[in-house]
């Protein structure tokens, strides 16, 4: 991926160099990661077994997943510890990469939005190391993965997840691993416009009258897979706006690892069995399909991933 000319936005706050707090839960891409003081690969195979995840969509956008006493839904919190790191676009070039992702595609929704009479403010990204505040999502940590703050309208990453991408999960590989972390942040903002669109609140009140955990789950899933598809359709408009800023292997790279962080590859590897009825982000032959129809489509209508017999 070219990104030398992307637009580097300024609604960064990087808090790599707080050292990060400990305790608290937070809230991932979906992928099962190593450290982190709850306990993370029980919380992932409890999680996966007996369906024990929190299901409530503003924990668990952005693959958000909380398990809390009880099976209970959990609720936004406010810690009372602050935290605050340097705003702007960062000057590394990981952090220069991120900000210019961002930059891009709040362009390319914007123009989205305007062309059917609305308008677009982006999320804003919290970077940091271990973990930190996650405001109303309570406390963010890196063995959750990324994850977006629907009423803070936040990202909040640690860049090392990208890393755990490449060398655990083996989801990209060399200079692909550039674009794997624009799908990601793709998907992240996708769960943004969602939540402008006032899908997430929708989905929401589907969810609290859900008869069972596992029709709720199945809620999940689409919200989860029209991120993915949103995600494509950024790439779409991206690729028009700036031919050739796609390298060889790129698209390759990102279907990679949808594979790598489907359900059903992430509940095999954790317990050698796949239980569709728990499946929170959908099957990795689903999130490959839905990124390509966004990607090929490039429109939001076609990311009706609610339609009937859209799954």
């Amino acid at each position: 991926m070219r990104y030398d000319d992307f637009r580097r936005s300024d609604d960064v706050e990087d808090r790599r160099d707080e050292g990060g707090y400990g305790g608290g839960g937070g809230g991932g891409f979906g992928l099962p990661m190593g450290g982190g003081g709850l306990g993370i690969g029980t919380i992932i195979v409890l999680g996966l077994l007996g369906y024990a995840f929190g299901i409530d969509p503003r924990i668990l956008i952005g693959g958000a997943e909380i398990l809390t006493g009880g099976g209970q839904a959990p609720t936004y919190q406010t810690d009372r510890r602050t935290a605050s790191g340097k705003s702007g676009a960062p000057t590394d070039e990981m952090g220069s990469m991120i900000s210019g992702i961002l930059g891009e595609i709040d362009d390319r929704w914007s123009e989205i939005f305007q062309a059917n009479g609305q308008t677009f403010t982006g999320p804003k990204i919290v970077l940091f190391r271990n973990a930190t505040n996650g405001g109303r999502c309570g406390m963010a940590q890196s063995a959750m993965g990324p994850f977006y703050c629907p009423p803070d309208k936040t990202i909040y990453l640690d860049t090392a997840f990208f890393r755990e991408v490449e060398t655990r999960f083996r989801g990209c590989s060399g200079s692909a691993c550039k674009f794997t972390a624009a799908y990601i942040i793709a998907h992240e903002a996708g769960h943004h416009v969602q939540n402008l669109l006032g899908i997430i609140p929708r989905v929401t009140r589907l969810q609290q009258a859900a008869d069972s955990k596992a029709e709720a789950n199945a809620l999940q899933v689409k919200v989860e897979l029209q991120a993915d598809c949103l995600s494509g359709v950024w790439v779409n408009r991206e690729e028009k706006k700036r031919p050739g800023f796609l390298e060889a292997g790129d698209i390759d790279a990102a279907l990679r690892t949808a594979t790598a962080i489907g359900d059903d590859t992430l509940q095999r590897q954790a317990t050698g069995r796949v239980v569709p009825d728990s499946f929170t982000h959908g099957s990795a032959q689903q999130r490959r399909q839905w990124f390509m129809t966004g990607y090929q489509q490039g429109t939001v209508s076609a990311c009706n991933t609610f339609g009937q017999g859209a799954l």
